[in-house]
């Protein structure tokens, strides 16, 4: 009797995002997080960090939206799915550029994914029904994944909408319109309703119920937790005969 030898788990890293509003803390409780891991993750700056002129794809199409938008911090720039496209293209080829580190097995940490574009354009697309927005955003989220795959973890920082506005503003030396502090409401809201949608895949760091002490060590716990048990990563338009993206394995039964 011939015993078919059974293939090495893969061994890639996690991908693990960090998304939530403007103000919120993202940057600094995930920075403060890391401080206490030794092995550190490879962190990504989500788009408002970049302010750089980097030469490459990523950032040739982040500075098209920041032109088209003239200065607004959601990146609107009035044509809300062609920007919702040109966002997901930003973070496929994010995940492009970090493949070969997870193939390596290193965790890498996004600030903001697909979540935050999904959500920002659902309310840019229907302002006015926060039903549709909802069900919108999750269409988006389920259009990103068939560009690449979703994070392994997201962890959702929140916390009262009027606090991450005046963080924000105090922060980027601003004043929010109205119409920005109304948007920036109706995101926190559509942020944890998304949350609630897939809590296999969402943590969420609620700053109203926890001190940055106890947010930092959350954090912590969760992207040192996240390395455990991981799936191969595969092309979503392959279809399920696709290589694994870290170790090149097939996963179907019947591949050669």
């Amino acid at each position: 009797m011939t015993i078919t030898p059974v293939p090495p788990p893969c061994r890639r890293g996690p991908l693990i995002s960090v998304e939530g509003l403007n103000g919120v803390g993202k940057n600094y409780l995930t920075n403060r997080a890391v401080e206490a891991i030794e092995t550190k993750p490879l962190l990504l700056a989500e788009f408002s960090q970049r302010q750089g002129r980097r030469p490459g794809l990523g950032q040739a199409l982040l500075r098209s939206l920041r032109e088209a938008s003239a200065g607004d911090p959601f990146l609107r720039g009035g044509t809300p799915m062609a920007e919702a496209l040109l966002l997901m293209a930003i973070k496929r080829h994010d995940l492009d550029t970090v493949l070969p580190d997870l193939a390596r097995g290193q965790s890498v940490v996004e600030g903001r994914s697909v979540d935050t574009t999904a959500v920002c354009q659902a309310l840019l697309l229907h302002p006015d029904n926060p039903a549709v927005a909802r069900q919108t955003a999750r269409d988006l989220l389920g259009l990103a994944s068939s560009y690449r795959p979703l994070p392994d973890l997201t962890i959702l920082v929140t916390d009262d909408a009027a606090k991450a506005l005046e963080r924000a503003q105090r922060r980027d030396r601003c004043v929010f319109t109205g119409e920005q502090a109304d948007f920036m409401r109706a995101a926190c809201t559509l942020f944890e309703q998304l949350a609630a949608t897939d809590p296999a895949r969402y943590r969420v760091v609620d700053r109203r119920s926890v001190d940055e002490y106890e947010a930092a060590e959350q954090i912590r716990a969760w992207i040192q937790g996240a390395g455990s048990g991981l799936s191969c990563l595969m092309e979503p338009w392959q279809g399920p005969d696709a290589v694994c993206m870290c170790c090149g394995r097939r996963t179907t039964a019947g591949a050669a």
